[in-house]
């Protein structure tokens, strides 16, 4: 039986294809993408300790566009040389943009301190995360790489410090984007992209899918967040087996299902939303000439 590959190009703005629960799965994922029609996924590093498997999935792969940054997350844990390291990185990347970062409050007030996810990490306060995240987009806007960011429960500060920063003339990601729909003229005025993630295709989401009815046509962009924020099972195309603590994992190649349910909410046919995604996405992300 002969297989057949599409023809549509797919782009995902967000995702960790190098994370350790993907990666003994990785043959299978790529020959999934490649017949699925990705033609760019930006891979995120959060930590300097995964950015040189970044680094290899976009030697290995043509359509990974690497991102190197310190997530919130991961800012109480850094270690003292790592923004000499992630000058390095970037000064021998020229493709290569700055992220994941960002700003995330809900570690501080919401978080449960036994959440399996932040095990064995210090939950840095807003003030720091706030450091190390200008530190960050001072070296994207210096060399005009785009900047993906993380947010949660910290959209005032978010816009208070981005508006207070030299930014990237390309603008930045605001990845998943679920902050309130007044913000989104505000942030799009600074240069923001906005990302939809395939979780938002949950009926219990409404708020986040409906977000994205306000956000500018040039400035839409799709992602997986692969292998976190799933689909509704229903729309799973792809699955991978569950984690070690039987979490669902989020296959990449769900990004076709993405942009179809993408194309329903929004009334658009999904051919239209194909082009102008690959659009945007080349304006953002493509390397600099």
């Amino acid at each position: 039986m002969v297989k057949t590959v599409s023809t549509v190009k797919f782009y995902d703005a967000h995702n960790h294809l190098q994370d350790e629960w993907l990666l003994p799965h990785m043959d299978r994922i790529a020959a999934d993408l490649t017949d699925a029609g990705i033609a760019g996924a930006v891979v995120n590093g959060t930590t300097p300790d995964d950015w040189a498997q970044v680094s290899a999935l976009a030697t290995r792969f043509a359509w990974v566009v690497p991102s190197y940054g310190v997530h919130p997350w991961d800012c109480g844990n850094r270690p003292a040389d790592w923004l000499g390291r992630l000058e390095s990185r970037l000064a021998s990347e020229p493709r290569a943009h700055v992220g994941e970062i960002g700003l995330d409050r809900w570690i501080l007030d919401r978080a449960k301190p036994d959440d399996p996810r932040l095990a064995g990490l210090r939950r840095a306060p807003l003030d720091e995360q706030i450091e190390v995240f200008t530190a960050q987009l001072a070296l994207a806007a210096a060399d005009n790489r785009a900047a993906s960011i993380h947010c949660i429960d910290a959209w005032g500060a978010l816009f208070d410090t981005l508006r207070a920063s030299t930014l990237p003339a390309r603008g930045f990601l605001l990845h998943a984007y679920a902050g309130p729909v007044e913000m989104i003229k505000p942030f799009a005025d600074l240069g923001a992209y906005f990302s939809f993630n395939g979780s938002y295709l949950d009926s219990k989401r409404e708020n986040q899918r409906h977000a994205f009815k306000s956000v500018p046509a040039d400035r839409l962009l799709v992602e997986t967040d692969a292998p976190a924020m799933p689909l509704p099972p229903s729309l799973e195309r792809h699955t991978l087996p569950r984690s070690p603590s039987d979490t669902r994992m989020n296959h990449p190649a769900n990004i076709e299902a993405v942009y179809t349910g993408l194309a329903q909410f929004l009334g658009l046919p999904r051919a239209q939303l194909c082009q102008l995604i690959e659009s945007n996405f080349h304006r953002l992300f493509s390397e600099q000439k």
